[in-house]
């Protein structure tokens, strides 16, 4: 399973970089917004810095709902970087797009998905990857996991080359159900996936051993 950070923070993608695990980085508009980054000119030259700093595919979004928008805006943003993933809505109008991106070989990354359905939809429409999302799927009452679960074994089935990569991460756990499952890629904030590392047992063991060794000199 792959590593993504889902941020726009610099700070956060080059710390993650640094901890030597980091396969790619996800963001939208929210996010960008969050990080105060206003302007197409800025959120484009913002994506083209995020991809000097990772060396993996980059998931930048399109804001228009329409399929000539979307590909007036995925151009763009392909031409920004060859790691730059273009991000589309699932809607009907995205899975034109998903196709039309597909067949130039352009990447594209089918968000906010919900469902088996979806996600097939996606993936027949050749897709890169399908995001489903895992916490929101949980806000309303339905096992995220297990609907992931679903869409990997569906693409295994079915022989798709889509890869699920899932969204929507809020902690170490869902992290960790997703390597269980077979999720292709999981793209979660820095503070989740820094929870898969310090356990107290790993603590005690670490100041038994220095203080064993201080013991002998």
């Amino acid at each position: 399973m792959r590593f993504f950070i889902d941020t726009a923070n610099l700070d956060n993608i080059k710390e993650a970089q640094s901890l030597g695990i980091l396969n790619g980085v996800t963001t939208n508009p929210s996010l960008m917004a969050k990080e105060g980054i206003k302007g197409k000119d800025n959120i484009l030259e913002h994506y083209k810095t995020i991809c000097e700093i990772v060396d993996g595919d980059v998931s930048a979004e399109v804001i228009s709902n329409d399929f000539e928008g979307m590909i007036r805006e995925g151009q763009e943003l392909a031409l920004l970087n060859p790691q730059i993933v273009v991000k589309i809505p699932m809607i009907e109008e995205g899975i034109k797009a998903i196709r039309y991106f597909s067949d130039k070989g352009i990447k594209t990354n089918c968000t906010l998905v919900f469902s088996l359905g979806q996600a097939l939809i996606a993936a027949q429409a050749g897709a890169t990857y399908v995001s489903p999302f895992i916490g929101r799927l949980d806000d309303n009452g339905q096992d995220g996991i297990q609907i992931v679960k679903s869409i990997v074994d569906m693409f295994d089935k079915q022989n798709y080359q889509t890869k699920v990569l899932a969204a929507s991460i809020r902690n170490k756990n869902h992290i960790e159900e997703c390597a269980k499952i077979g999720a292709h890629v999981v793209t979660a904030p820095l503070s989740a996936i820094k929870e898969l590392i310090p356990h107290t047992l790993t603590d005690i063991g670490l100041k038994k051993f220095l203080d064993d060794y201080a013991k002998n000199q």
